[in-house]
């Protein structure tokens, strides 16, 4: 890739995508830019995410084939360690209600750096310090709470994040008062972690001095982490899950992950039979769509024994006849980026809803992926060591001709509905970018009992036989898509969803 490309990034926050524009200048291209602002939203966004979660980045070369970086986390218990502890049941009013486990028991193997910095190792163009660099002084200089982190933190604060002395300091005033929207957020030590890594690589973090003090830490609060398997994670590079749409080609997260086989089996239907408008109709077959996937995917997939066999078994259903009809992580930050020369990547990346733990020193909360019960139906000892976690993750790329598009959501179990809708507006009904994010969205209430479903102002489905939830405006529960593209007739652009703070970047 030649230093003059042009890059475009739409990310999590206006910070995310001002580190977009420092290493854009320094010469980065899609990936270089992707990663820098997929960690800075990854680091300020307390409680939101976190460095030591699960995450996945898919990549899409002009002149290779697409794959997925396999970031997510992994259960523990390498060389036999065990964990001593249950953990800790937490209710939290957000989002309903949500039962999830924290502590140390809940920390799963945290594979996000690993997966990042495989990613620019293989496609990257300028220094992994300069990559960092931004968001070492955003921990340095403090960086302000985001809506989204305030809202989750008013449920979260006390009960997960209160966990930790440093925690709760960073998160509160002198008083003891969760900090407000856009206050000044300084986390002790975060930049001096960031540095170590910025100098040694993720080495420090699975098996340097950074990783000593997680295991450690982990260890005497009786959960399973250990140095051995920090040392033992690997990201691992898989061929993306392709269908065709609308002429594109669409590449996104492959099982075991969750998502992109229930974002396909959802797409399958409008491949067969291409959507031409934005009628009643329509969206009455997205919802259908919505509807027999997730019902598929709770009675059959969830509770597998071997989710991602299960899932790629649903996948190959859906593509060859259909699925019978019959009857999530809150916490996500999504990256896309593209460039003049047809690099893209899309990053999505979770630390569950947070374990609250923070090992002494180094400023670096800790992922409760293993108590997320939503997602992980088997528990904390789901299954043998090693082995990755269910994720609803979707990071994507797609492609016609010279043509390229980068698009991910944040938004739980709302991920792969979101990305459904925003795929079918602008690949087959031909919005622009920003109409077809910002267009009003549905969400199949699958485990509601009974089911129902979702909506936002302007979508008319009239009666469809259950209860319909109406939102009185569009809303972050919806997802928060963030998507980039470039074609050689149009150049760059980029949009990030009005429904959750974003920023994007556009230019050298």
């Amino acid at each position: 890739m030649s230093r003059s490309q042009q890059v475009a990034v739409a990310t999590t926050s206006e910070l995310a995508a001002q580190a977009a524009a420092e290493v854009a200048v320094a010469g980065g291209n899609a990936v270089d830019c992707a990663v820098a602002a997929a960690m800075v939203s990854i680091n300020t966004q307390p409680g939101v995410c976190a460095l030591a979660g699960g995450g996945y980045a898919t990549v899409w070369h002009p002149d290779e084939e697409p794959v997925t970086i396999d970031g997510y986390v992994a259960l523990p218990g390498q060389g036999g360690a065990r964990r001593t502890t249950e953990g800790v049941n937490v209710h939290l009013g957000y989002g309903g209600g949500v039962d999830t486990v924290v502590g140390c028991a809940s920390v799963g193997v945290p594979g996000t750096l690993a997966a990042l910095e495989h990613t620019w190792r293989r496609w990257g163009r300028v220094a992994w310090a300069d990559v960092l660099a931004p968001s070492i002084r955003a921990a340095e200089d403090g960086f302000p709470l985001a809506q989204a982190c305030r809202y989750y933190l008013q449920y979260s604060a006390e009960p997960v994040f209160g966990r930790s002395g440093d925690g709760f300091r960073a998160l509160h005033d002198e008083h003891g008062r969760l900090h407000e929207t856009g206050a000044l957020i300084r986390v002790p030590r975060l930049a001096d972690s960031l540095r170590i890594i910025a100098e040694g690589g993720a080495y420090e973090f699975y098996e340097g001095q950074l990783a000593q003090r997680i295991a450690a830490h982990v260890r005497e609060g009786g959960g399973a982490l250990s140095l051995a398997d920090l040392a033992g994670y690997r990201a691992i590079e898989r061929p993306a899950l392709t269908l065709q749409l609308g002429g594109y080609t669409v590449a996104t997260n492959p099982p075991p992950a969750v998502g992109g086989a229930v974002l396909g089996a959802m797409l399958f239907d409008f491949v067969r039979h291409p959507a031409h408008g934005r009628d009643r109709e329509t969206l009455r077959r997205l919802l259908r769509a919505q509807a027999v996937v997730l019902d598929y995917r709770d009675q059959n997939v969830d509770a597998s024994e071997d989710v991602g066999k299960a899932a790629a078994e649903m996948l190959d259903l859906a593509r060859a006849s259909g699925l019978p009809s019959g009857r999530a992580s809150a916490s996500t930050v999504h990256t896309s980026a593209c460039d003049s020369n047809g690099l893209a990547c899309a990053i999505t990346a979770s630390s569950g809803y947070g374990s609250g733990e923070m090992p002494d020193g180094t400023g670096l909360w800790l992922n409760n992926c293993l108590g997320e019960l939503e997602l992980n139906r088997h528990g904390l000892d789901a299954g043998p060591a090693g082995a990755r976690l269910p994720s609803n993750m979707a990071p994507g790329v797609a492609r016609r001709g010279a043509a390229v598009l980068a698009f991910g959501t944040p938004g739980a179990d709302r991920i792969t509905t979101a990305l459904q809708q925003f795929l079918i507006n602008y690949v087959q009904l031909g919005m622009s970018l920003d109409d077809a994010i910002a267009a009003p969205r549905m969400h199949y209430e699958a485990r509601e009992n009974p089911p129902r479903v979702a909506v936002e102002p302007g979508v008319d489905i009239g009666d469809v036989g259950i209860e319909v939830v109406r939102f009185p405006a569009t809303s972050m529960y919806f997802g928060g898509v963030g998507a980039t593209s470039h074609a050689p007739a149009t150049g760059l652009e980029a949009a990030a969803d009005p429904r959750r703070e974003g920023g994007i970047f556009k230019g050298r």
